[in-house]
């Protein structure tokens, strides 16, 4: 072996730093994007602006730095282009520990949230950054408590905390909360649209975001909150010299609508193709909120409240009012403020008018809100597990329980052509929650698909949405039909 001499050494060393890959981001979105001062960042909406390449470069300037997508398979694009982007010099690839480590001490680890559950494998564990690939893949559940924890590894000295997401529009209904979380630059019905890449303020207050008009620190129920700032940064294909020399522009060119607007310019108005076995079709519940927003409240007696009652943890307790075939704007009450049968009867009897009738499920906790509330108001339990004789309005199929009915009934009544013309506010959450559930045709006939497989894939509770449908629901409905009903109180 020879001996090393300093020139032995300095040789090594330059052919070392030759043969570096260094990554620098693309002129235009992308580098606007890495050099973002918002806390948090949606950078794509297209397909093909480098999503990638961005949230593996900006690990690089972290000292801790995870990257997250849902199932741990769909990481290996990732871990193969940061191969090429590290490069084997820059640092050492734990492949059990799926985990960068770089000899400044930098590390970057890659990681999966499969099921909801599997964001407790992150409680406590800090990251000054927090990347989320193909965002709408993840609940918001898992985005919110994941990042709870982004803050600096040493907390006596300020450094750099952010979080990027990446993704295209939702293709379903379980992604459709990303439009809300960036709403100012992706609703094009928001009073106060946003411009790419500018700094908005935010807050949540009582479980719901509130913006602020900058970053100063406010006192909010008596604790001093710093709002942190959001951005959306757009990109497509056009913006990455890379993937048009290859003729990827033509394959996006080549997708069926409206899929095609969604990959190939990031088009979040574009509709959604639903699952074929969703409950209500989307664009049903869109045209009945579009309804509320040029239909004034009737003068009516109120007619129903529609009250589903939270079971504990981040369920809320939700309350319906309904006059005839409009229904009013929902009132949402944290778990924590509704924690027992008397507490949610008071609220309910404070919003109840006219005599209404109050439709209150009854299965768990509702059962002790059921009692408070019989002796004292015109009250309806709804116990969906119940069984029922009922068929839908073709005559040929029946259902395998109330929870059946009572969702297909809601479906069959906001059919367009059923003339109902049922007003419904137009909420982002009541939205999502009422085109989430699918169903399938069993023996016994049609089958909802259940509560808690619900929260599996939406990350929290239909809370909204079930409390909805209670509202136009009662149960003589299977004796004299609900169209009937509704004709009647109206």
């Amino acid at each position: 072996m020879l001996p090393l001499t300093t020139n032995r050494i300095n040789a090594a060393l330059a052919e070392q730093e030759k043969r570096k890959r260094t990554w620098y981001p693309l002129p235009g979105p992308q580098s606007e994007a890495f050099d973002s001062k918002a806390d948090i960042l949606f950078y794509g909406g297209a397909a093909g602006g480098g999503k990638t390449d961005l949230i593996l470069g900006v690990a690089l300037k972290h000292q801790r730095a995870v990257i997250f997508r849902r199932v741990f398979p769909s990481m290996e694009a990732i871990i193969e282009r940061s191969r090429v982007i590290y490069g084997i010099e820059s640092g050492n690839y734990n492949e059990s520990a799926h985990k960068w480590r770089f000899s400044d001490g930098k590390q970057v680890v890659f990681g999966s949230l499969q099921h909801e559950k599997d964001k407790a494998d992150w409680q406590g564990k800090a990251h000054d950054l927090y990347c989320f690939d193909e965002i709408t893949e993840f609940t918001e559940s898992q985005f919110r408590f994941v990042t709870g924890w982004n803050r600096p590894l040493d907390t006596g000295k300020a450094s750099r905390c952010r979080v990027i997401v990446t993704g295209n529009p939702p293709c379903s209904a379980e992604g459709d909360w990303i439009i809300e979380y960036f709403r100012p630059w992706l609703d094009d019905k928001h009073p106060n649209p946003a411009r790419p890449g500018e700094l908005r303020w935010f807050t949540t207050q009582d479980g719901k975001d509130i913006e602020l008009p900058d970053g100063t620190p406010v006192m909010i129920d008596g604790e001093l909150v710093t709002p942190r700032s959001r951005t959306f940064i757009p990109a497509k294909v056009q913006d990455n010299p890379h993937l048009i020399r290859i003729g990827y522009l033509s394959q996006l060119q080549a997708l069926p609508e409206p899929l095609r607007s969604k990959m190939l310019f990031g088009d979040f108005r574009k509709g959604r193709g639903d699952d074929p076995y969703q409950v209500i079709p989307s664009e049903w519940v869109r045209l009945a909120q579009d309804r509320w927003v040029n239909t004034p409240k009737p003068d009516l007696p109120m007619t129903a409240l529609g009250l589903d009652v939270a079971r504990g943890g981040a369920d809320k307790t939700v309350i319906s009012p309904r006059w005839g075939r409009w229904m009013g704007e929902q009132t949402c009450y944290p778990g924590a403020q509704t924690p027992d049968g008397a507490a949610v009867a008071t609220l309910a009897l404070q919003q109840c008018k006219d005599g209404a009738v109050i439709n209150v499920d009854v299965i768990g906790v509702g059962t002790s809100v059921y009692d408070h509330l019989k002796g004292v108001a015109k009250t309806v339990p709804i116990n969906g597990a119940e069984g029922s004789d009922a068929k839908d309005k073709s005559g040929q199929l029946g259902f395998v329980n109330l929870r059946a009915e009572i969702y297909w009934s809601f479906r069959e009544a906001l059919d367009p052509t059923s003339g109902q013309d049922i007003c419904l506010p137009p909420d982002r959450e009541l939205f999502i929650d009422l085109c989430a559930p699918t169903w399938r045709v069993t023996p016994r006939g049609i089958q909802i698909e259940s509560k808690d497989d619900l929260i599996k894939r939406l990350g929290r509770s239909p809370d909204k949405g079930d409390s909805a449908i209670y509202a136009f629901t009662i149960k003589c409905v299977r004796y004299m039909g609900f169209y009937d009903y509704l004709v009647s109180k109206s």
